[in-house]
């Protein structure tokens, strides 16, 4: 697809479908069945289809959007869809993240793990800068079932940067995984994290500032911000071990070592790790005790500098193409959308509504959140659904009532939605 199409009917159909896999391969792979939807976009070669579909989105994100929010003849009913589109990229890194595990998945991504490396740099670059800065955002991002809520731009674009901050953590599995995999990789793409990017070094700014951890109390853990009881502080998180293996397969793999500069830069970053790489930090992860006598020898020795052989090396494709192809025109195509795509009417709105109340099946979201259901209103434990929508939660008839005036419009589209889903058996019998 083009950068002008996203949004259109066509485009949200693809978003459909996406959504429908993420969820049935995380499905498959926590009840560790038989993960199909992997094999299948390994046997039809889909993977490279998903990466460009999620750059593309990233462009748009990057470009389009900020230009977009500034014009005038906005539509605050397209909020919703405009969340759907920036929840776009999120939903493919997802997915991305749960079949990248796998070696073949790698292999079958072919020339487009360039441009993956590449966009995980982007965004772990991004996180290492924003956790320097202190920009970590602190809030939660919003449920498919409040999208109608969000009536305004800056509501917007505050989801946008707590989406950017989850994506950026996705991105940091992908590269874990494709580190897992770089011996049957083509040899651009280890240069290409070496050479190019030198993503040990920026993976040395994630041990140092450890963006999903705030304070000595919170860490973020499976897409909230959580207290952490004291027992548990000072135990690794997933995101903590992905980082370590990350940087245990960069620095000590043959091939990465052969690759890597150890000059004078790299080599005083790289000495910073051994003031983390502690007792309580390798009974958790013991192959870091490996990588602690590495950076002990490396402490004392000067490695001989990588040879400069003549190589021909592929590099990434789909950012700059996209870019270069929509150069200058980046206004145009928001105003282009901002008229003839995010500008619904009623009964448009209600029918994508109701594709996306079938998208999004209550039984299998349930399925996929493993925290009890919270209250819309004050965000204590809810006890009981909304009984029009079933969407929406409460933890008594007080808070319902109090949030309805903000809740009435999604609850209306949605309950209009699922309603019509309920008929079609019936016409069609």
């Amino acid at each position: 697809m083009s950068l002008r199409d996203i949004g259109s009917p066509r485009w949200f159909r693809q978003h459909e479908y996406i959504e429908k896999l993420n969820m049935q391969a995380i499905l498959n792979a926590s009840a560790n069945q038989e993960e199909f939807i992997k094999d299948l976009f390994v046997s039809l070669g889909k993977i490279p289809t998903l990466v460009h579909a999620m750059i593309l989105t990233e462009v748009w994100k990057h470009k389009v959007f900020p230009i977009f929010c500034k014009l005038k003849d906005f539509n605050p009913n397209s909020t919703f869809l405009l969340y759907m589109v920036i929840h776009h990229e999120a939903t493919i890194i997802n997915l991305l993240e749960t079949i990248m595990y796998h070696k073949e998945s790698s292999e079958a991504a072919g020339d487009s793990v360039l441009d993956l490396v590449d966009y995980c740099h982007r965004k772990l670059t991004l996180l290492a800068g924003r956790s320097v800065s202190g920009e970590i955002p602190t809030g939660e991002r919003i449920t498919h079932t409040q999208l109608s809520d969000t009536a305004s731009v800056q509501d917007l674009q505050r989801q946008s940067d707590m989406l950017e901050f989850e994506i950026s953590i996705k991105a940091l599995s992908v590269l874990c995984y494709i580190t897992d995999h770089i011996e049957s990789l083509n040899l651009s793409v280890l240069s290409r994290m070496l050479c190019t990017h030198n993503m040990p070094c920026v993976l040395v700014q994630l041990v140092e500032h450890c963006p999903w951890k705030r304070g000595a109390m919170e860490k973020y853990t499976e897409g909230k911000w959580r207290t952490v009881l004291p027992e548990d502080q000072l135990k690794l998180s997933k995101h903590d071990g992905q980082l370590w293996m990350a940087l245990l397969n960069l620095l000590l793999k043959p091939d990465c070592q052969r690759k890597y500069d150890f000059n004078s830069f790299n080599k005083t970053q790289l000495l910073k790790l051994r003031g983390f790489l502690t007792e309580v930090v390798i009974d958790q992860l013991p192959n870091l005790l490996d990588l602690k006598h590495f950076l002990s020898q490396l402490a004392v020795t000067d490695p001989a500098a990588p040879k400069k052989d003549l190589i021909l090396e592929q590099v990434p494709e789909i950012w700059n193409s996209i870019v270069t192809e929509n150069s200058n025109k980046w206004k145009a195509i928001a105003k282009y959308q901002v008229t003839n795509v995010f500008n619904p009417s009623e009964s448009e709105l209600r029918e994508q509504a109701c594709r996306l109340a079938q998208t999004y099946n209550l039984d299998v979201m349930e399925n996929l959140i493993p925290d009890e259901p919270k209250c819309g209103a004050c965000g204590r434990t809810g006890a009981k659904r909304c009984s029009r929508c079933q969407g929406e939660w409460y933890c008594n008839r007080e808070c319902q009532v109090k949030h309805w005036p903000k809740h009435k419009p999604a609850c209306k589209l949605m309950a209009e939605a699922i309603q019509k889903l309920q008929e079609e058996p019936k016409i069609s019998s």
